[in-house]
């Protein structure tokens, strides 16, 4: 089994790690972006196949009530809910990239089409700029659905492996 990472964070007060505009209760609240954000850097450093740990340190006075409020739940919650949020935006990048995919082709085909109209009807030298010019169009319209499913996807589903770490991650509230 690959060494643990851990990932230390010295905070002077627990409401620093949750969002204050959150009215949800404790054990459900959302983490302060800029927490996040350090957690999920710092994640991304280690390995996926590798746990992880993260180490919350607060001021010895204020121990007792960190502990009190369940701070490794709220942190399991919220990187569930954001590994299932992952998901979800996986399935809607690869329902577009097909609706991308049929509108594409169908742009394609049509751009093939008025090319072998202008083959038989336009003078010679315009006819050959116009007929490349509808290819490259048709080909052009090709590029979302292309950039869907061969590179969009790939981040979003690295973000949701790696959310789905963080959930289950060892989370320990100690002393500073």
């Amino acid at each position: 089994m690959p060494d643990s990472g851990i990932i230390d964070i010295r905070i002077s007060d627990i409401r620093q790690l949750f969002n204050s505009l959150d009215p949800s209760p404790f054990h459900e609240r959302d983490l302060d972006r800029e927490a996040e954000e350090f957690i999920v850097g710092w994640a991304d450093e280690y390995p996926l196949a590798s746990p992880l740990e993260l180490v919350i340190r607060v001021p010895p006075e204020h121990l007792d009530q960190a502990r009190q409020s369940n701070i490794p739940q709220a942190i399991h919650n919220y990187f569930s809910y954001r590994a299932v949020a992952s998901t979800r935006r996986i399935r809607f990048q690869l329902r577009e990239g097909r609706f991308a995919l049929v509108m594409g082709l169908v742009f394609l085909a049509i751009c093939i089409l008025l090319r072998q109209v202008a083959a038989s009807i336009a003078a010679a030298p315009l006819q050959q700029v116009f007929q490349e010019g509808l290819l490259i169009l048709g080909w052009v319209a090709m590029w979302r659905p292309l950039q869907l499913f061969l590179y969009d996807w790939w981040p979003v589903r690295h973000h949701g492996r790696l959310y789905q770490k963080l959930a289950t991650m060892k989370v320990n509230v100690l002393a500073a």
